[in-house]
Formats: structure tokens, sequence, C-alpha cells
């Protein structure tokens, strides 16, 4: 693998080249050294006998004048002692002698370099470069090369593009292609830097510097899917170990899936995720009946206002992905037909829950606040709108309008349940625990109150207590499905395979049960990680996914769990088709440009399997990949 830098770098030839001066005895320190000068461009000066050598690079040499010729040698008879008169006139001269010596020293090295002064740097072209051997070429490459690095140095970039371009001539070489690439990027001429990148890594495929200099040109030029391409083989060649490289690709597959995302947002258009997700999200409230003057008593023309609320509240009971949709069409046609009354805030509450869930997350706080306006004791409007905060990032909003919540109705045991759920999300677990408590003991009933106070406690450390409010939930609400798949996820953690497939098998059943039209699916895409971590089992995870995916086609779990597992086994290209699935099915901008981020990784991967099969290889044998699932 090639390297180099536009700045000079003593070489190891140097390096040897000093050590053979060092112990040469047939010159003088000074001679050895301004020749060494000379030919490298150093700055040198002498302290007691040893040179010191600097180069450019802040590269230290000390050479010893231990071996100079007239030294007297050791062990010669000692003179005959002199009178102090003697000694000081003997002195004086030798100070005058030296002194003399040193001018004289000084001007015949003048004079030496005004008769020879430095070699000029060579200058050739595809002409004249013919008519030189092979030696010859390589010697003058090299002193392009240093010059080349001189000026870039100095920051004469078009000079040193020059001097690149004669090396290049007399001796094509990754190197040089490279250093002169750096100087067309400091001049943004990114066509440039990829026409000279690309002539380096013909030369040599691994060639870092020069991936990472393509990959950056790329970018600029909106070439994405090259640039990526370029910085993920810098960070396989690194093994992932270049900081600078492996931060470029993730900001890369960053901006890719933003850009990306907006597209997919702009013609997703008004569309409910799964009915997987969106029971979740509604079962988060306790049911209610219907209100007076909405229920089967009222007389109600379906064509009016009221009808069309009361026609949404009905479709939205019925638990289907039909039903939903039913029920948010009903909703916006509520609105448009008027005479709502005092139900126009519920109306409002009902159109913007729906909004939210298709991730407009702006229009649905619009309709929220207008709701809290025509009705204020609507507690679940502050409680979807504190939500609505959150993940909008405000998360002061959010507190205050549970404390508005309560001050209308104190007693309201959502109010506990979603505050409790801010909590958890913010890591502030002993205050959820503490809320998901409160509302237990408001309404004993509510079964997700249970279930989210034993999650809570788990990931406090607390097991024992957690294991303990699962079997308490089991036994007081042995009907619910969700109890049992809940508690399998906990004893899945502990790596308690069978008994938490047993409970995955139980969900599955009693969902059959309770909803023959349509069952939720998390317990069958739990089963699948479990057989997965348990006995690699592969196939039989991708058949359980593959039947949720059969009951619940856009559930969004399901399809990137499925992408993870073809990733793990390394069909990428199957995996690909998942990830970008997993985009088109995402709810909100954020969870789309994550979805994306892994498509492109996944199609980068592709790519590098095409065109660089040795680093794919090297990929492989690292154990790396672009992540993995949670639980795989």
């Amino acid at each position: 693998m090639s390297s180099g830098s536009p700045l000079p770098q003593p070489s190891k030839s140097v390096v040897v080249d000093t050590a053979s001066l060092s112990s040469s005895s047939s010159a003088s320190v000074w001679d050895r050294v301004s020749k060494w000068v000379s030919e490298n461009k150093a700055l040198v000066y002498t302290i007691a006998g040893v040179a010191v050598v600097v180069t450019s690079a802040g590269v230290v040499y000390y050479l010893s004048d231990s071996g100079r010729p007239g030294q007297a040698a050791s062990g010669a008879p000692s003179e005959k002692k002199k009178s102090k008169k003697q000694r000081r006139e003997e002195k004086k001269q030798a100070e005058e002698k030296k002194k003399s010596k040193a001018t004289s020293a000084q001007d015949d090295q003048t004079a030496k370099q005004t008769e020879e002064p430095s070699e000029e740097i060579p200058d050739v072209d595809e002409t004249t470069v013919g008519q030189l051997d092979e030696e010859t070429k390589k010697a003058y490459a090299a002193k392009l090369k240093v010059a080349g690095n001189t000026a870039y140095g100095s920051k004469d970039y078009n000079k040193a593009i020059e001097l690149y371009g004669k090396a290049i001539i007399c001796k094509p070489d990754p190197v040089f292609y490279s250093n002169r690439a750096a100087c067309y990027n400091v001049l943004s001429d990114w066509e440039k830097v990829v026409e000279d990148t690309s002539a380096a890594l013909a030369m040599d495929s691994e060639y870092v510097k020069a991936l990472n200099r393509r990959a950056i040109a790329y970018e600029h030029l909106e070439k994405f899917s090259e640039a990526l391409l370029d910085f993920t083989a810098s960070c396989i060649v690194d093994g992932f170990s270049n900081d600078v490289s492996r931060n470029a690709l993730e900001r890369l597959l960053k901006k890719v899936a933003e850009r990306k995302g907006k597209a997919i947002m702009e013609a997703k258009g008004k569309k409910l995720p799964s009915p997987t997700f969106v029971s979740n999200y509604l079962q988060s409230f306790r049911p209610s009946p219907l209100p007076e003057g909405l229920d089967e008593s009222a007389d109600l023309a379906d064509e009016s206002g009221k009808g069309q609320l009361r026609k949404g509240l009905v479709a939205m009971a019925l638990k289907t992905g039909d039903g939903y949709e039913e029920a948010a069409a009903a909703f916006n046609k509520a609105l448009e037909l008027g005479e709502l009354g005092e139900f126009e805030g519920l109306a409002l509450n009902q159109r913007a829950t729906f909004t939210y869930l298709q991730g407009n997350a702006q229009d649905a706080l619009t309709d929220l606040n207008k709701s809290i306006e025509l009705d204020p004791s609507l507690v679940q409007s502050y409680i979807k709108r504190a939500s609505l905060h959150l993940e909008l990032a405000n998360k002061d909003a959010a507190q205050d309008d549970f404390e508005l919540a309560i001050t209308h109705n104190k007693d309201d045991p959502d109010i506990y349940y979603h505050r409790a759920q801010l909590h958890f999300i913010l890591g502030e677990l002993a205050e959820a625990a503490k809320d998901y408590q409160k509302s237990i003991d408001l309404d004993r009933t509510f079964i997700y109150s249970h279930i989210q106070l034993g999650v809570t406690q788990y990931k406090m450390g607390s097991v024992a207590s957690a294991m303990a409010t699962f079997r308490r939930s089991v036994k007081n609400f042995e009907d619910v499905p969700d109890v049992y798949n809940y508690y399998g996820e906990l004893l899945l953690d502990q790596q308690n395979f069978s008994e938490a497939i047993e409970k995955f098998d139980k969900a599955v059943e009693m969902e059959k049960q309770s909803k023959p039209m349509g069952i939720n699916v998390l317990p069958l895409i739990n089963k699948a990680l479990a057989l997965f971590q348990w006995k690699h089992d592969f196939q039989e995870a991708e058949n359980l996914c593959q039947k949720a995916l059969i009951i619940d086609p856009e559930c969004d779990i399901a399809v990137g769990t499925m992408a993870q597992l073809l990733l793990q086994q390394g069909k990428v290209s199957q995996a690909l088709k998942y990830f970008e699935r997993a985009g088109e099915l995402a709810r909100t901008e954020a969870e789309i440009v994550n979805a994306i981020s892994y498509a492109e990784a996944t199609r980068t991967q592709l790519e590098v399997q095409e065109k660089y099969p040795q680093l794919a290889a090297r990929l492989q044998s690292m154990g790396a990949g672009f992540g993995g699932p949670p639980g795989l």
C-alpha cells in the first residue's frame, strides 16, 4: 500500500545515508554534513564538534566529529612544561590562527558554492524525457517530487502542480498523482482531484489517502454514491481504525439519507403506519365509551359533522387497518362539514391523533392547540400535545402540559401513565416507576401500567421486582396477550430462551383467538429473534418474519428485522430491498433517515464486493458490517 504526503518527509534512504556518513573517517564532519545539507535542503549548525541537522519535517540527526584526522593520539608523550607567558602567547597565536582558518574555510566554502552552485531542478517534458535512461528518470522524478513538496509547503500550488506533473512524466507513481491531487484539492478543482486520485488508485487500489481525497472531491461534486464507496473502502483498508475516515463515512451516510428522506416524506402524503403501530399507540389510552350525544341513541345523519365524528370513533374501535383508514377520513370530513358544537374540540383531538400518526407533528400540534382552546377540560389533548412536544425535543413544554392536565383532572390515570412514558424515554427511571405506580393506584385494570412498571423495574436493575410484577400481571390479566409478549422479552434478555419462546407462543395463540381478522405481530418477531439467538436458526426466524408480514405487510419492525437477519447471513442484495422498504414505511423523517442510512450502507457494501473483492473478503474476516438489529 502506498503512502505519500505533499509535505517533505525524510525517507528511509536518507536515514541510511546519514548513518553511513557518520561512520566515515575519510572526511570531516562539516564536509560530510555540508554535502548532505546541499542535497536535502536541511538546516545545520554545530555544537562542540557535533553537527546537528534539522530537516524541514523537524527530524533531527546528530553526527559526531570523533573521526576527524589530525587529532593527537591518546597516550602521546606529554610536552615540556611552558612558562605562563609562553602559554599566554601561544594561546593568543592559536586563537588568531583558528580565526584565520575559520575565515579561510568560510571563504573557500563561499567560493566553492559560487563555483559549484546547487544542482538545478531538472527541466523535462514529454519530448525530452524519452532521451533519458531509466536511472536518470528515477533520479529526476525524486528531485522533482522534493521540489514539488517544497512548493506545496510554500503554498505555491500551481508551481507544485507543474513539478509533480514533470515527476509523473519521468516516473508515474501513485504518490505523485495523489500529491498533485492535494494541490487541486486546495484550489477546489474537484474534477482534477478525481482524475489524479483515480490514476493513483489504478496503480494502488488500497491507497488510503487517494481514496479519501477522491471521496471528498466526489462529495463536492454531489456524487454521493461514489463518495460513500471510497470512504467505505478507506475504512475497510484501515480496519475501521481511522476516526477521520469513519466519521466522514457516517456524516456522508447521514447527508445522503437526509436528502432521500425529504423526498420520501414529500411523496408519502397522508399515509398511516402499520395497524400494529397504530394499535400500540391508541391502546396507550384507556378505552372510553361514546360520549352522550354521539352514542347510538342519538339520531345523527351520516353526512353531518357529528355523524362523521361518531363514524370515526366506531371505526377506530375495530382495531384493523381498514378501520383506522376509515376513522382518519371520517374525522377529516367531520371538521370539513362543521356544526359540531361542543364536540369540535374532540374532533380536533382525534384528527390530530391520526395526523400525528401520519408523521405530521406540526399540523397535529395546530389541531391540539385549537382543541384545548375550545375545550380546556379535555385532558387527553394536553397529554397528546405533551407527546408531540417531546417528539419535537421540547421537554419543558411537555412537562408543562402534564401539569396543566393535572390541574383539570388530577385523578385521570392516563396523565400519570403518559408522564411516566416521558420519564422513561428521558432515562428518569425512578420518576417513571413512581408515575406508573400512581396510574395503577388510580386504575388497576389498565394492563399497560403494570407492564411498563415491570419493564422499568428491570431497567433499573431490580430484576426480582420486575419478574414478580410480571408474574402478578399474568395471574391478574391471564387473557391479555401483551402480558405474555413483554414477559417473554424480559426472559429473552436473560437468555431464558425456552421459557421466552413459550410466552411468545402463548401470546400468538391468544392474538389469533381475540382478533381473527388480524393480530399484533410483535410476538412472532420476538420469537424469530429468540430462535436466532438461541439456535442460530436463520430459516425459522425468516419464516416467522414472513408470517408477520403476511398478517401486517406494513409492519416496519418486521421489515427491519428481516433486513437485519438477511444481512447477518451475508444476503446483502436481499437485505437492501428490505431496508429500502423500511424507509418507505417509516413514519417520521428521523425514522426514514435511520432506515435509509442502513439502506445506503448496505448498497455500498454491495458495491465494495463488486469493485474490491479483496476488501470484501477482508470485511468478512473482520466480522465488520454496518450494524445489527437489537437482539441480534
